[in-house]
């Protein structure tokens, strides 16, 4: 990482796409062509896959899955962390896997992310399994839009297998556009390149077999993302990671600013615990801070704030603005996965920032169209896998959490049950708060 780096604007870009679209092996390949991997371990890479029997296909893939039981399953499993720069931002990219028990990963990553690219296939068929409804390109669109990521790069992949011939971007392109415009995006500000990310054609250098594209390469394509505002004029919100007690500190817990500025002498106060203390000093990478805002990952000592009063998944606000806490609350959720329906009752996990806490869908209000919002049914009796609905949701314990409306960092959420994702949402208003 240059120093320059350090001075460039940040931005966290996710990559999504249906499993055997080749996100993989194009993002693979892009990094190669930044001269960020090297020749060599592509080809060490190419001679394992030649003994997996997946023959040199793999390749590029495997700078992104370098996870060993993931090489012997060919999926891409974790989230991959790679970093880049092009001209104008620094980037942290963020490889979400396309296979479906690893939607909460795509959650947590995309409720990090700035900017996505969505990598979808010219190749016949390939598209249309991806874009239909059920398929993953489709889900993934929809819950990038969901959970607030609206800047997108759609890479048109495989366009060596027409042998690069336009009238295949132009279908694949079309049924792109349909899926983006069925979730919400403005197709005036996403771009669709067409590229292979076997061959290289369009990733940081310009196709030489595509003489009809004008346009930008992939790569180009992604300084015209913008930089989000950074929420630092709203009220502070810090969901602990960790709590640590260090010897001749005192407690030290660690978190990732949300919204708002932190600085040292600031009061504070802990929920749902409604302990208050004050900030003694801030610290990044052991480094002393003189603040900290939105995206900073920051270590704190507390004063008059004891390791009782403060856990995993609390958060930290100021007394004057104290975090939201649910006893229950109001959502939009959408059903990514069950095997049979679930019945008002029903009681998986819910994960919210850094919060893991049981909670039970106490009711149905109704069932919505997920793309205009508008009710389909009142009081269903079940939902099932795509259905989106308004619900009333009760954590076993208080949760702090937020609006999606006031405060989208802090008001997203996926339920997970069975080792799967079955539903992401989002909170609309909180229906019964807890306070200390």
């Amino acid at each position: 990482m240059s120093s320059a780096a350090a001075r460039k604007p940040h931005l966290n870009m996710i990559v999504v796409g249906h499993i055997d679209n080749g996100k993989s092996t194009t993002m693979g390949h892009f990094l190669m062509d930044l001269g960020l991997v090297d020749e060599r371990t592509i080809a060490a890479h190419a001679a394992e896959s030649e003994k997996t029997g997946k023959g040199d296909t793999f390749k590029y893939a495997w700078v992104m899955d370098n996870i060993k039981d993931e090489r012997e399953r060919g999926i891409t499993i974790d989230l991959a962390f790679q970093k880049f720069e092009s001209p104008k931002y620094f980037f942290t990219l963020i490889d979400a896997p396309g296979h479906r028990d690893f939607i909460k990963n795509m959650i947590t990553g995309a409720s990090e992310a700035d900017c996505a690219v969505l990598v979808l296939s010219a190749k016949e068929g390939e598209t249309d399994t991806a874009t239909a409804p059920g398929g993953q390109a489709r889900e993934h669109a929809f819950l990038l839009r969901t959970l607030g990521v609206g800047q997108l790069v759609v890479a048109i992949n495989k366009m060596d297998d027409s042998n690069y011939s336009e009238a295949a971007y132009k279908v694949a392109k079309e049924k792109a556009e349909k899926l983006l415009k069925s979730v919400g995006y403005k197709l005036e500000n996403v771009a669709i390149i067409p590229v292979s990310g076997w061959k290289g054609d369009n990733l940081v250098k310009k196709s030489e077999n595509m003489k009809w594209w004008t346009g930008k390469t992939l790569f180009e394509a992604f300084d015209d993302f913008k930089l989000p505002d950074k929420p630092t004029g709203k009220p502070l919100r810090i969901p602990i990671q960790d709590v640590y007690t260090i010897t001749g500190v005192g407690t030290v817990p660690v978190g990732r600013v949300e919204t708002g500025v932190a600085k040292p002498g600031q009061k504070i106060v802990v929920m749902p615990s409604g302990a208050t203390g004050e900030i003694k000093s801030i610290e990044t990478h052991h480094t002393e801070m003189p603040s900290a805002e939105p995206g900073d990952n920051i270590g704190f000592n507390l004063r008059g704030i004891e390791k009782k009063d403060i856990k995993r998944g609390d958060v930290i606000g100021t007394p004057d603005s104290p975090p939201n806490v649910a006893k229950e609350f109001r959502a939009q959720i959408i059903v990514i996965h069950h095997p049979t329906a679930i019945a008002p009752g029903y009681t998986p996990v819910m994960h919210a920032h850094t919060a893991q806490v049981a909670a039970t869908i106490v009711a149905f209000e109704a069932k919505i169209n997920p793309q205009s919002g508008a009710i389909e049914e009142k009081d269903p009796k079940f939902l099932k896998a795509g259905d989106s609905a308004i619900v009333r949701i009760k954590p076993v314990r208080p949760l702090p959490i937020e609006t999606f409306q006031d405060f989208p960092e802090m008001g997203r959420f996926a339920l997970r049950d069975m080792g799967a994702t079955i539903a992401a949402g989002i909170v609309k208003e909180i229906t019964e708060k807890y306070t200390k």
